[in-house]
């Protein structure tokens, strides 16, 4: 059943050649990185870097590194998973821990979809802004209309977006390796940036900022999904190979990533700190003093295109992750296109809501915190990720061994302890400001922390106490058939007809199987005219006249094939009609015919197939003409 499946439009869907040819192999199975790697771009770590830089110079350039070697490690494990169980992260959790359980994490997963969202609708309508001139506000509202860049490139396939993905993060980079030609950075002080301090007590503030935009917690949940669109060989020596792949894949990505984050850092010490502009903190402010301070007009122009490749390429990953955590944490099925417009809707209001009340310089103090905010969810993602993988029954073989996982538990030890530290201090600093804040922090944030606090030793600890109460895991692989028993003669089939070139496909798929299994045959067409719509079946209008007469011209043509042959007209959309049929018919296959829509088209006629297979408990077969791929009955 396809809704087992993370991703299923897109599940085994890249093949693997069966060549022994290292790079061929190794072009296969790269991507899912890549689509990963935007996430650790994207314009909320531009700010964060853009700020750490321009207050500290080169000294939190190590907070980078340890970062992404966080990241390599931790993607790394997440792919595993999802290549060895089956399961991304989501539906793990799922099959492990108590419904309420998940529903909390999932509430606290969607929250930081929310930040990272966030941060991609500022860092978009910036760089439109900063490009085109176009006013912030205006520039939030448009971000709206990236939903129909996700619809295209979601029914491109998976190996078309990871191409778009990847054109985006050449982009990004050949710009900032521009930026840092044009900057001329201090190579002794930057090579003393990687040696671990921190420069005041601010500096964990945006050390935690760095490391929430760096290791993100959705991308785990990603990660996990992605590596299942190839289709791998479930042998010991199939998935051995399919790790080393997907592990050079992670380290050559990631480590993309972290060339663009310090070169973001790098060019805003060498620019705005060795100048003295120790305040910069949003990335319009940057902008602007780039071509004064670095002499170059080209500067700005290239930091701009960049800040829109990072916002469009990081929105279609964030799309994705929000659909595996939906659907793997609480089963809950939304069309890509309406899932996208949910969350961008929602990251909409916090921005518009900032700017209409704070003004467009609050803009950068917002989108550290929403870096931060995702540091805050990272251990909720990093813990039950370490446990899964861990696990023999789960993994087998392929559980990770005790040295890589105490790297992960350092990881894990160094990301929790960080957090709690910052939520100590910022709560300590509300009660110590009295007054509304310090209200506010006794009665609303520290019973709330108390309650994440708890929720975060129960993952930590559930292994150990609670495996007792634990959920029996789900195997996605299914026995292996032992016998077969020829299925019994279809009793009646139906064939809707939509009166368009297909009908011709459907007709004669439909006629061959109703021969076959001596049955009626019910043609069925929807009449989707809105007075149908709001009338249904009291409606007699020449439409429907028409339609009927149709189908009935049809019957004769198939009767004298001696097929028993009924006729029924639907009303309103025929993803609710021609189920209510079928059902009241007692139909058992249902023909179909591909509805060749692509991109937009798809969006608006919908993807009706899809629909009725989740909405009906028979046999659906798509006709397609001869040479084009059809699909297989699908229950």
């Amino acid at each position: 059943m396809t809704e087992n499946l993370s991703l299923s439009e897109v599940h085994s869907s890249v093949a693997i050649p069966e060549t022994r040819g290292f790079l061929r192999r190794l072009f296969a199975f790269a991507g899912p990185a890549y689509l990963v790697s935007v996430g650790y771009m994207d314009p909320g770590n531009w700010a964060t870097d853009i700020a750490a830089g321009s207050r500290y110079g080169y000294a939190l350039i190590w907070v980078l590194l340890m970062s992404n070697l966080m990241a390599v490690l931790l993607q790394s494990l997440s792919a595993r998973l999802g290549l060895v169980s089956g399961r991304d992260l989501a539906q793990a959790c799922r099959d492990r821990y108590p419904q309420g359980v998940n529903a909390v994490l999932w509430v606290l997963c969607e929250v930081a979809i929310g930040a990272c969202d966030l941060a991609e609708v500022l860092g978009s309508a910036i760089g439109l802004q900063l490009l085109f001139g176009l006013p912030l506000m205006y520039g939030v509202l448009v971000t709206a209309l990236d939903t129909f860049l996700i619809l295209f490139l979601h029914q491109a396939g998976i190996r078309k977006m990871e191409a778009f993905i990847l054109v985006m993060v050449a982009t990004i980079g050949g710009c900032f390796l521009l930026e840092i030609l044009l900057s001329r950075p201090d190579m002794p002080q930057l090579a003393r940036g990687f040696l671990p301090t921190l420069p005041d007590r601010d500096a964990l503030y945006y050390a935690i900022g760095i490391l929430g935009a760096t290791v993100m917690p959705h991308n785990l949940y990603l990660h996990s999904s992605l590596v299942q669109s190839r289709k791998v060989i479930k042998t010991a020596r199939g998935i051995h190979q399919s790790l080393k792949y997907n592990v050079i894949d992670s380290v050559v990505a990631l480590n993309m990533a972290f060339f663009i984050n310090a070169a973001i850092l790098v060019m805003s010490a060498a620019v705005f700190f060795r100048s003295g502009h120790t305040e910069i903190a949003s990335i319009q402010d940057a902008h602007r003093l780039l071509a004064p301070l670095v002499g170059s007009t080209a500067a700005p122009v290239l930091f701009a295109v960049a800040l829109i490749c990072a916002g469009q390429s990081s929105t279609i990953t964030g799309t994705l992750a929000g659909q595996i955590v939906m659907e793997g944490f609480v089963n809950i099925r939304l069309r890509p296109w309406l899932r996208r417009l949910v969350t961008r809707v929602l990251a909409i209001i916090p921005a518009v809501i900032t700017i209409a009340v704070s003004g467009e310089g609050a803009t950068g103090d917002l989108l550290v915190f929403s870096q931060v905010l995702l540091s805050m969810q990272l251990s909720f993602a990093v813990i039950p990720l370490i446990h899964m993988v861990s696990d023999r029954k789960r993994m087998g073989a392929f559980a990770i061994r005790p040295g890589i996982k105490s790297l992960a538990w350092v990881c894990a030890a160094i990301i929790a302890s960080l957090n709690v530290k910052l939520v100590i201090d910022e709560i300590g600093g509300w009660i110590g400001a009295g007054g509304a804040a310090g209200a506010a922090a006794r009665y609303i944030a520290v019973p709330i922390a108390v309650a994440i606090g708890v929720l975060l030793l129960y993952v930590l600890g559930e292994p150990y106490f609670f495996a007792g109460r634990r959920k029996a895991p789900r195997d996605v692989h299914k026995p292996e058939v032992e016998e077969v028993e020829p299925s019994r003669p279809f009793r009646k089939i139906a064939a809707a007809l939509d009166f368009g070139e297909a009908d011709a496909d459907i007709l004669s798929l439909a006629a061959g199987i109703a021969s076959a299994n001596r049955c009626p045959l019910l043609l069925i067409h929807c009449v989707e005219s809105a007075g149908a719509t709001a009338l249904g079946g009291e409606i007699k209008d020449t439409e429907s006249e028409k339609d009927l007469k149709r189908l009935q011209r049809y019957t004769i043509v198939l009767g004298k094939h001696d097929i028993p042959v009924e006729t029924e007209l639907g009303f309103g959309r025929p993803v609710r009609a021609i189920p209510e049929i079928i059902q009241r018919h007692g139909v058992e296959l249902l023909v179909v015919g591909a509805h060749g829509h692509k991109g937009f088209s798809d969006w608006l006629y919908g993807s009706t197939i899809d629909e009725l297979r989740h909405r009906l408990n028979i046999s659906v077969l798509v006709a397609g003409r001869p040479g084009e791929p059809s699909a297989p009955p699908a229950t």
